[in-house]
């Protein structure tokens, strides 16, 4: 199941059709490894949860190709010309859903997570899939993100398939395990650092800077 096909097409397709059929994918993004499924299905949803070993109260991200398709699935208050500054990037936006999402994903919460890696991989493979994929770190709950696929081997038995795309930064280095910089965007002209990630100094500058938004404390 760890083996990927030859070639960027064939994997590409593999993943697609695994996904497809309801299944869990690994794959590397420009953080660390995540864990996707079709966020439209309810059982693949349920399925990454039990897999992680968390309970339906910690919400998972969407992941998207481009841009412009957060507007099908959220509620958008800020300017488009910020999501491109931030997007594709290693930060997750945090807006308001829209109705077009399914109502299964986080129903305990009017918001949602928003990512768009800079990773050509997993940005094709949310584009062949025609809608969001859920996404989450290769990881079980508490424990460590993880740099190569190696270190979540004990997750590969519950995968459809694994995307190997080697080391992720410095696996030697902490700043590297840190994950998407957080931030809540749903208020308008506010943001809030919901978690500080790996870019956090550089997504401070352009809210606060280049568009003026305030910072607001976690609640958390």
């Amino acid at each position: 199941r760890c083996g990927c096909p030859t070639g960027w097409q064939e994997t590409l397709g593999a993943a697609v059709t695994a996904l497809r059929e309801g299944g869990l994918v690994a794959v590397p993004t420009d953080t660390v490894y995540g864990i996707a499924c079709l966020a439209q299905s309810s059982r693949a949803v349920r399925k990454i949860y039990s897999l992680k070993g968390r309970n339906g109260g910690k919400p998972l991200a969407i992941c998207l190709g481009d841009v412009e398709h957060i507007y099908r699935y959220c509620h958008v208050n800020v300017p488009e010309e910020l999501l491109q500054d931030l997007l594709p990037g290693p930060v997750t936006l945090v807006l308001q859903r829209s109705e077009g999402l399914n109502k299964d994903l986080n129903p305990f919460t009017s918001l949602v997570g928003v990512r768009i890696p800079n990773h050509a991989f997993i940005r094709e493979l949310a584009q062949a899939c025609s809608g969001p994929l859920a996404l989450t770190s290769a990881n079980i709950s508490t424990r460590a993100s993880t740099l190569t696929v190696s270190e979540f081997q004990d997750l590969w038995p519950q995968l459809s398939l694994v995307i190997d795309g080697g080391a992720i930064g410095d696996i030697r280095s902490p700043e590297c395990r840190l994950g998407s910089t957080v931030v809540d965007l749903s208020v308008s002209g506010k943001y809030t650092i919901i978690r500080p990630g790996c870019a956090l100094t550089p997504t401070v500058e352009i809210l606060g800077k280049k568009y003026g938004l305030t910072s607001e404390p976690s609640c958390s």
